[in-house]
């Protein structure tokens, strides 16, 4: 059983990193990346005028993810009913908010929280055409009634805390209805249904190909799976062959849609699985979404490696680092003890 601090930690603050190392890319061609940065594209994350390297929307709707389940917990544990989709749809309008939308008077009761109090927050980073036009919205996709007929990225780049908080047997479920508040195609909610139980596999102690293949078979209990799970036996099968990672990368696609996402990040952990730096390194030089797949990669190798085996100076570097910190301690204290709490957390 690994659900200890080190671990929390290494899946927020590895995906964050990932998310910040494929930014400075993440609309270049492969081409242009070497041109840029070198034959071996880039190498290190890039510091900005602040000095911190830029996290982009991958990590802050992360951040709004975790924020939202641990205010549904507060309220399950203290209302004895909560239906936790609803409460991350609710931290999601608050992240609409940090990217310079105005106030909505149906939503001025769910403008609260000390997520909002962090003002680096309050940066637009290329956030996805369809999470702001779902939550402008204001209408609350599901499963059952899907909002749109989307399968981009960003539903499975902000699910990384349903599989750090949920057991695996409920993670899938949770993962997949969080990314059906904004993406309808199943390919966009059952992609992060696939990386919420990937990495609450590997969380309860599972090595990563165990874990993958588990997450597969759990994928094919799922109608319209076909597109997402042979997409990561493809994966699965590619990081046991001898071709380049820049070919294998090829045929699994450029991650700007869910399916690709995951794969490619499933093939980078899988190839490297025990060494964090390489990994992304791979999963950002590519022609596609480089910072989505550096993300996913950097939350799967950070579950299984550890803040330990992440690079120290990369860690001190990233920005909002200590709030990631913060948030992954908060998700293990109220996994262990149910210790909510409903001023820090309220349930709403």
């Amino acid at each position: 059983m690994k659900r200890s601090q080190v671990f929390f930690r290494g899946c927020l603050l590895g995906g964050a990193i990932g998310d910040a190392l494929g930014w400075p890319v993440e609309f270049m061609k492969l081409n242009e990346i070497h041109r840029r940065y070198g034959s071996e594209g880039i190498q290190d994350l890039h510091i900005s005028t602040s000095g911190k390297a830029e996290i982009t929307d991958d990590t802050q709707m992360t951040l709004f993810t975790a924020e939202g389940m641990l205010r549904a917990e507060t309220r399950g544990v203290l209302k004895g009913i909560c239906h936790p989709p609803s409460v991350v749809f609710h931290a999601y309008q608050r992240w609409l908010l940090t990217q310079d939308y105005t106030r909505v008077e149906k939503y001025e009761w769910v403008y609260d929280g000390w997520l909002l109090e962090e003002k680096e927050l309050f940066a637009s980073r290329a956030p996805g055409n369809t999470c702001l036009s779902a939550l402008r919205s204001r209408k609350q996709g599901s499963i059952e009634e899907p909002i749109n007929n989307s399968k981009g990225c960003g539903g499975v780049m902000r699910v990384a805390p349903a599989g750090l908080f949920y057991q695996k047997e409920r993670a899938f479920k949770m993962g997949a209805e969080f990314a059906a508040l904004t993406h309808g195609h199943p390919s966009g909610y059952l992609s992060a249904g696939a990386l919420a139980y990937l990495i609450a596999c590997i969380i309860e102690g599972q090595d990563i190909e165990k874990a993958v293949e588990n997450t597969i078979f759990e994928l094919e209990h799922y109608e319209n799976h076909h597109e997402c799970s042979e997409l990561l036996k493809k994966a699965l099968e590619l990081s046991k062959s001898n071709i380049t990672d820049i070919d294998a990368i090829s045929q699994l696609g450029e991650g700007w849609v869910g399916e690709e996402a995951l794969a490619i990040s499933v093939y980078c952990a899988l190839k490297y699985q025990e060494n964090f730096k390489k990994a992304l390194f791979v999963a950002v030089n590519h022609s596609g979404d480089s910072d989505s797949t550096g993300a996913i990669t950097g939350n799967i190798l950070g579950a299984f490696l550890g803040i330990e085996k992440i690079p120290e100076e990369w860690i001190e570097l990233v920005e909002l680092k200590d709030v990631l910190i913060q948030i992954a301690d908060d998700l293990l204290i109220e996994y262990n003890e149910r210790n909510v709490n409903w001023d820090r957390y309220p349930g709403y």
